[in-house]
């Protein structure tokens, strides 16, 4: 539910309607964070305790129920924080690409709820938002305008990192990773999400241009670029895909099914399922 005169009503409006299983509530700054079962703030995956090992019971469990074997701790932390990051990322990287606004989310702000099959639950409280000096959303409250096209690119950079860098730190230890490995997922998850969502749009060849533009590689924490390229299918067709800056671990669950985008996959293998996908 869009807050009344909100700068990010309508971007979310377009995501849910593009992806209807992700939905996003906006919170006013005296509503309390939701509460019940399902829900869990950002702020409490970040501190890895109780909270987070519960989250993580679920990817366990699922793990188990759809593929029928336990998968390893470190597999089931990697999984965990996808599915919380990939619709993370959206909620800075859809406004900025829909309406070239960026908001702030502290993890304090952000609470996640996938308890229902198919469905994705985020509830947000907005604070400040960057915007172009053309916006009329920036004599709203909350607006900081900033000069051009570049600068606003570093606002996006900077709220993911923002927002991203202390889930990081709690889900890691579970990971067996750290430092680049980390910010490798996490460049991927900013990437993907866009990308997928921008397909459903009927805008992925602007968002590839986008991201490009937006981590075009050596822009720290992040690692790497956004690493598109294109493939040809036997009949001359013209196949986008790209290169994951990390591994999501998927192959050590299904050996002979790794992801479309992982290094371990090779490019005839790659044709075959985007020409699947597309037919």
């Amino acid at each position: 539910m869009p807050l009344p005169g909100s700068p990010l009503a309508d971007a979310y409006a377009r995501l849910t309607s593009a992806y209807p299983g992700l939905t996003v509530t906006e919170r006013g700054p005296r509503d309390p964070a939701p509460a019940g079962p399902g829900w869990v703030d950002a702020a409490e995956l970040a501190r890895g305790g109780a909270a987070l090992e519960a989250f993580l019971a679920w990817d366990d469990a699922q793990v188990l129920r759809d593929y029928g074997q336990q998968a390893r701790p470190d597999v089931i932390a990697s999984f965990g924080l996808h599915r919380y990051a990939w619709p993370a990322c959206l909620l800075i990287t859809v406004p900025w690409f829909t309406h070239r606004r960026v908001p702030r989310f502290p993890v304090t702000h952000v609470s996640y709820d996938r308890s229902t099959p198919g469905e994705m639950r985020l509830a947000v409280r907005p604070t400040a938002f960057a915007c172009l000096p053309d916006d009329p959303a920036g004599v709203l409250p909350g607006a900081r305008v900033v000069p051009d096209e570049e600068a606003l690119r570093d606002e996006v950079r900077a709220a993911a990192a923002e927002h991203l860098e202390p889930v990081l730190a709690g889900f890691g230890p579970r990971m067996r990773r750290r430092g680049r490995a980390l910010w490798g997922m996490a460049t991927d998850e900013v990437v993907e999400g866009l990308w997928y969502v921008a397909h459903l749009l009927g805008e992925e060849a602007r968002a590839q241009r986008e991201l490009e533009l937006l981590l075009p590689g050596a822009t720290k924490p992040y690692v790497g670029s956004a690493a598109f390229r294109e493939l040809t299918g036997p009949d001359g067709e013209s196949l986008p895909t790209r290169d994951r800056a990390s591994c999501c671990m998927f192959y050590t669950v299904r050996p002979e099914d790794t992801c479309a985008t992982c290094p371990r996959t090779c490019d005839t293998e790659r044709v075959t399922r985007l020409l699947a996908a597309a037919s």
